[in-house]
């Protein structure tokens, strides 16, 4: 497997990057996230990689992060989830995002990718949910959510939030203020949509 590659960057798409190492011209499909984080012709890259072979393609697709390869990783392995699809997940909502949409199994916020439905969201979802708590314990994921955040998670969520929104919004919350009702509040006054 290829690791990763650096070099100079030499051109960008939609959705590739081509990093010129030493004279060889390297097309990597990148995520979303990789193609931020490039700084456009001219400038060094090193891209987290994944090498994909069938007997018709060989397709090289790159990440900003490790974490972001690895759950890339995880994705391929679910029954009718190739290196496309799991790329569109990855390219459609950031890291933390897919994560705790994952962990908290929020549905309607993977629905949101491009081309998952709701069956495939819920396969993910129960697939990874125990794999993603290991995995990414040191991604900020709420592996660990106290009586009072849950409490306020399922009184956002009643209220038309997504999971996920509702787990972000009370992680941000908790900075700033402590007990269901005051979390509530805060959130209600300070959250935009």
């Amino acid at each position: 497997m290829i690791s990763f590659v650096s070099g100079i960057v030499d051109s960008v798409g939609s959705n590739e990057i081509v990093i010129d190492n030493n004279g060889i011209g390297i097309s990597v499909f990148a995520s979303q996230s990789a193609i931020n984080e490039c700084k456009g012709a001219g400038s060094r890259i090193k891209i987290y990689t994944y090498l994909h072979i069938r007997e018709d393609e060989v397709s090289l697709y790159g990440f900003s992060r490790v974490e972001e390869r690895k759950l890339f990783l995880r994705l391929i392995t679910i029954q009718g989830i190739g290196p496309k699809m799991a790329m569109s997940i990855l390219s459609g909502l950031d890291l933390k995002t897919v994560l705790v949409a994952i962990a908290t199994s929020d549905i309607k916020t993977l629905t949101k990718v491009k081309g998952l439905g709701k069956k495939m969201a819920e396969l993910i979802c129960v697939s990874l949910k125990e794999q993603i708590a290991e995995d990414f314990a040191n991604a900020n994921i709420p592996d660990a959510i106290s009586q009072d955040m849950s409490d306020a998670i399922f009184a956002l969520s009643s209220l038309g939030l997504s999971q996920t929104e509702a787990v972000q919004a009370v992680q941000d919350a908790q900075m700033y203020v402590q007990g269901v009702e005051n979390i509530i509040a805060y959130v209600l006054r300070n959250y935009k949509k």
